[in-house]
């Protein structure tokens, strides 16, 4: 699945990336500048728009260094950010986080992890849940959460933490369906993959989540899948 396409050389992919994350970031600013939404929502924008360019990548089959090369320069724009507010909706939470350069981190460590073993649907899986996961379940949470939570100096809904667990099977069921087929691993592995996703993510602080979620969700199917994959 997702075997793509040779029609397009590598600046024309390195091109279609760069585009598509540049209207990412204009829609953001300007939603942030122009408008004056709230500054999570601008936030939640470019976590979901820039988090769906692993669709891409994996469509596209781009080569790895390309993906690990926009982590890195994504983390040093966030670092940047954090310390001179140049673009108010990537870091502008109210609190101090580095969840945005730790999303970049994640990114590019997924990319090189498993676009090497000619895996990609995994990295694919470990972002995507923690793009739409956790960008809904905040979404959701801020809006509707009328049921809180503490853990520690933690700080959740029970709406928004549903919301995670649900949107990450959906994406896990998804990618792995699509590679896999409908077999019971791949539900049960997602059924899995999506209760310790939730799990690290109501445990965040600092934005942290964004780093451990991802990985942790991308490293348990992987691993899972070779452990069942086969057993009938």
């Amino acid at each position: 699945m997702f075997i793509v396409t040779e029609s397009l050389n590598i600046w024309q992919q390195i091109a279609l990336v760069a585009v598509w994350l540049g209207v990412v970031l204009v829609i953001a600013e300007g939603l942030n500048r122009l408008i004056s939404v709230e500054a999570e929502v601008s936030r939640k924008v470019v976590h979901i728009g820039t988090g769906n360019v692993i669709l891409l990548a994996w469509w596209l089959n781009t080569p790895a260094w390309i993906g690990i090369t926009a982590g890195v320069i994504s983390g040093i724009i966030a670092l940047i950010s954090y310390k001179f507010p140049i673009l108010p909706s990537i870091n502008s939470v109210g609190r101090k986080s580095l969840g945005t350069f730790f999303y970049a981190v994640s990114i590019g460590v997924l990319i090189g992890c498993f676009w090497s073993i000619n895996k990609p649907e995994y990295a694919v899986l470990g972002i995507l849940i923690m793009t739409w996961g956790d960008g809904l379940a905040a979404v959701i949470g801020q809006s509707f959460g009328r049921h809180p939570y503490k853990i520690g100096e933690i700080k959740k809904s029970w709406e928004g933490s549903l919301t995670m667990c649900l949107v990450s099977y959906l994406v896990s069921s998804l990618i792995l369906f699509a590679v896999q087929g409908n077999i019971w691993q791949t539900w049960v592995i997602s059924l899995i993959v999506a209760v310790v996703a939730t799990t690290m993510e109501a445990f965040s602080k600092l934005g942290i989540d964004n780093l451990t979620v991802p990985l942790s969700s991308a490293a348990l199917a992987f691993f899972l899948n070779q452990l069942w994959v086969g057993i009938i």
